[in-house]
């Protein structure tokens, strides 16, 4: 082995490659801030709190029981219509 090694001819980065995928998701504010207050308070990003529970989820089986979309919708309030002039 050599004392020294010289890196002047290195390129950053040649073999790094990324094993996440950056995807756009929307997020209610009430689930996005819950997961930034649980980062601040464990001290981790809230995106990885996101992605560990959804690999925790995935883990266990995925299965998940949604109710009908008009059952869903209904219970939300209403936004008012505008009235155009």
């Amino acid at each position: 082995m050599r004392k020294e090694y010289s890196f002047k001819n290195g390129v950053r980065g040649r073999f790094y490659r990324p094993n996440k995928v950056q995807k756009t998701i929307r997020l209610d504010p009430d689930v996005l801030d819950f997961y930034i207050q649980l980062s601040e308070q464990e001290g981790i990003p809230y995106q990885t709190l996101i992605g560990i529970t959804l690999r925790k989820f995935a883990q266990e089986g995925g299965t998940l029981t949604i109710a009908s979309h008009a059952a869903r919708t209904s219970a939300l309030p209403r936004k008012k219509k505008s009235k155009a002039a």
